[in-house]
Order: C-alpha cells, then structure tokens, then sequence
C-alpha cells in the first residue's frame, strides 16, 4: 500500500509538470506527436529511476526531455528529413483543423516555429531553453555536451539567425508588413474590396509548379486574373504569417508550424506590385527567414 502510494505520488508530481514539459518538447520539435512521444518517454524513464535521489523533480524532467528532443533532432538531421514545400490537400476537411492548429501555434508564432526548424540541433535546444524557458546555461551545458561559455555562443548565434537581418530602413520595413498583413487579411475572409485597394492594377503573380493545381498557369498577370488565384490562396492564408525573407518582409505558409509555401512581395507606393510563391523545395532551402520583431 504505501509503495502504491508513493507511485500516485509521483505520479502526480508528473502530471503537474506535464504541460510544461510538453511545451518545452513543442517548441524544440514542432511537432505535436513528437511533443507528445518526448513527454511519455519522460515518464518512463522517471519510472526507472530512483525518484528518491532527485532533489528538484522540475528540473531533473525538462532535462530528460531536452535530450529526448536533442536526439530527435539530430536523428532529423542525420536522415536529412525535411518537410519544405508539403503542401495542404485540395480539400479543406481533409487540412489540419483550424481552430485546433491556432492553439498549437498561437503561443509560440508560427514564423519563429519555422525559423527554429533552420537551426542546428544544439542551436535549438540552447535558443528555446534560454531564450524561451529562462533556464541558465549552467544547466543547459551539460544537457547540449558543451561548456557553459560553449553554449552562450550556440543560443546567440541561434538567436541571430531568428531575428534575421532587414535590408531596409526601419520606415520602409513597417510598410511593406502593413501591406502584407492587409493582403493576409484580406485573402483569409475573401474580401476582394480590399483585396483591390492592396494590389497594383497591373499585378503580376508567380509561382512555382509545386506551389500550383495541376495545371495552372505559372504567371497572372493584371488585377483580375490575380484576384482568380487569390480566391483559391484563400485557405492556406489561414496558415499565414508574415516573417523576413531575404532581409524584407515576405510571409510563410506553415500548417502547424511547419513550412508548406513562402511568399515573397515587391511593393511600391503602398501596393502590391508583383509576388511570387515559393513551393519548390529546394528554393525553400536557400532562403533566408527571420522573426519580425513584434
């Protein structure tokens, strides 16, 4: 009896850190199953250790979990998995469920759960663990196998590859992400007024292949075919949000965090002259994407 109390005991000692640790996994993974197979794995291993010995439960849990997640993702890195350009399926009952994605996402931003998917594995546990969760890097070294001076440098040099680098003045950037936001908005409700007051007349949209339905021209050009395009863009701008592209603002499409398409926008006088989307997988590599600044 009293070894069966002492395991409700843990148990929900565990239960009380269970969303916390499920946190720290998501933002380390981006991904809700595997969040959720870190957690579980957690809780395994605290039940064969000798829960006794550990002086500060909390702290002993994030760190299995962390390197539960850092093994994740360098086995990620070593089977090169990468999910850039999956695209949504035709059908919306058959995407991710909106409401149910906005709670993933919400609280961490889509746009930096995309950026954190370009960082290197110990980059990401150092970055998520300082930056997002306060831990010291005296406690993080150990769990990324570097010294303490060792991992400060890793999560700086994260935290520079999250924030990204503008190409133009302060002014201009917060222009040209009005535009984008207005266009983002516009092209989730379908409001084609508004639509019309954020594109040129003579727009032009590009697109790769595998940004396309089968055969759909690559090119629109002038208002009207493009607002065409922009009616079928619709639902995947639910999975929007704007980021830094190349050093100016652009926006990502990433269901559950994870990037599906990439636009990018040449803005002038306000409007939308021309943009372009961006499936190509390999295209998607070689960009470089940042968070804007709230």
């Amino acid at each position: 009896m009293q070894q069966r109390g002492a395991q409700d005991e843990l148990a929900g000692r565990f239960e009380a850190e269970r969303g916390h640790l499920w946190r720290v996994a998501h933002r380390m993974l981006g991904s809700r199953t595997e969040a959720d197979d870190a957690v579980q794995e957690a809780w395994l291993r605290l039940g064969r250790a000798d829960a006794g010995e550990v002086e500060n439960l909390a702290a002993w849990l994030r760190t299995v979990v962390s390197r539960i997640c850092l093994d994740l993702l360098r086995s990620r890195t070593s089977r090169r998995e990468d999910p850039a350009g999956e695209l949504l399926p035709d059908r919306a009952e058959d995407g991710p469920d909106p409401e149910q994605e906005t709670v993933l996402v919400d609280s961490v931003g889509r746009a930096l759960l995309v950026v954190l998917d370009t960082l290197g594995p110990a980059e990401r546990v150092a970055f998520v663990l300082h930056d997002l969760f306060a831990v010291p890097f005296d406690q993080i070294a150990p769990i990324v196998d570097r010294s303490t001076v060792t991992t400060k440098k890793l999560a700086s040099r994260a935290r520079q590859k999250v924030r990204g680098r503008s190409e133009v003045p302060a002014a201009e950037l917060a222009v040209q992400r009005q535009v984008v936001e207005a266009f983002l908005a516009a092209s989730r409700k379908g409001d084609f007024e508004a639509l019309v007051t954020v594109l040129a007349p003579g727009v032009v949209r590009r697109a790769d292949a595998a940004a396309l339905p089968a055969g759909a021209a690559p090119v629109a050009r002038g208002l009207d075919l493009v607002l065409r395009g922009v009616s079928a863009f619709g639902r995947r701008a639910a999975f929007a949000e704007p980021v830094l592209v190349d050093g100016v603002v652009g926006a990502v499409v990433a269901p559950y965090g994870r990037l599906s398409l990439v636009l990018t926008f040449r803005i002038e006088d306000g409007r939308i002259a021309e943009y372009e989307v961006i499936g190509d997988p390999e295209r998607l590599r070689r960009l470089d994407l940042g968070v804007l600044d709230a």
